[in-house]
């Protein structure tokens, strides 16, 4: 094992240049195979996981669901917090910001984004609480994808390029989380459900952090300040790949809903100027179903 560990280290060294060293000793980010045996044990859980619970009750989960997500949202203001105050106060430039020019400002930075990356680990509960509770059509390739590519990239990201211009996606992806998180922390409780507005506006606000990191990334590119161009250019088709396939959710999921809701009340001013005409019982038949779209 330890030869096999040395080795790929090896290989992504040729690859990839030198590792750097201020991340030397922290938690999994010394070997790359923890994080690739975890991502494993993900996918394979993700497969046989509604296999397993296939003839089974699905599980509630209310209680540790309102734990974990309160948990995450904290985590995330955490970070959202420290990655944005440490930046702003430890002079990093926004157009271009290289990973050896602020060292006490870098030295926090690498400190908050191993909790980033740990956090993507973390994250991984999202879908084991779908497969408990049987909720397996919300497993869908957007999401596997995202969770078991996040884990794997962050790795990578660690150990190369571990502050400077990386603090900007992982800064407002902690800041969406905030959002996501809080939301479904809240949800999970049956009694606050019709009072929580903001779900359909937790992708848009999701492809906006997509838009804005795009856009950052690139004036690294037009202003570059010794940051690894690859990973300037890795980090925009990654976001591009995000944008396509949220964007196809969104449609997915809230344009068919908004034309469905239309369509239900044009039949109910139809069905209701139909009961007008023919008389009182028509009214009764056609007066619950305005109700109920409205």
């Amino acid at each position: 094992m330890e030869t096999l560990n040395h080795k790929l280290n090896a290989y992504f060294e040729t690859w990839m240049g030198p590792r750097d060293k201020r991340v030397q000793g922290m938690l999994l980010l010394d070997n790359y195979l923890p994080t690739f045996a975890l991502t494993v044990m993900y996918l394979l859980i993700v497969w046989l996981g509604p296999k397993y619970m296939k003839h089974r009750q699905p599980y509630s989960c209310r209680g540790l669901m309102v734990l974990y997500n309160l948990g995450v949202t904290c985590l995330s203001f955490y970070m959202c917090y420290e990655l944005a105050t440490t930046a702003w106060y430890g002079g990093y430039n926004f157009y271009c910001q290289n990973t050896d020019s602020a060292p006490e400002a870098d030295k926090k930075i690498i400190s908050v984004l191993w909790w980033y990356y740990f956090s993507k680990l973390i994250e991984f509960i999202d879908t084991f609480f779908f497969i408990l509770r049987k909720n397996n059509h919300q497993i869908t390739f957007l999401h596997v994808y995202h969770h078991a590519s996040m884990l794997n990239i962050w790795w990578f990201v660690m150990n190369w390029i571990p502050c400077g211009h990386s603090y900007f996606g992982a800064s407002l992806n902690s800041f969406v989380h905030v959002v996501m998180y809080s939301y479904y922390g809240l949800a999970a409780i049956p009694a606050l459900r019709p009072y929580l507005w903001w779900k359909r506006y937790i992708t848009q606000l999701q492809l906006i952090q997509f838009c804005l990191t795009v856009t950052q990334t690139a004036l690294a590119v037009v202003w570059p300040c010794g940051f690894p161009m690859r990973w300037l250019y890795f980090q925009i088709s990654y976001m591009f790949s995000f944008i396509v396939l949220f964007s196809n959710f969104y449609v997915q999921t809230y344009k068919k809903r908004i034309d469905s809701q239309k369509k239900e009340r044009q039949n109910g001013s139809s069905a209701s100027v139909n009961g007008h005409a023919n008389g009182t019982a028509s009214m009764e038949r056609t007066a619950p179903r305005k109700l109920r779209v409205d």
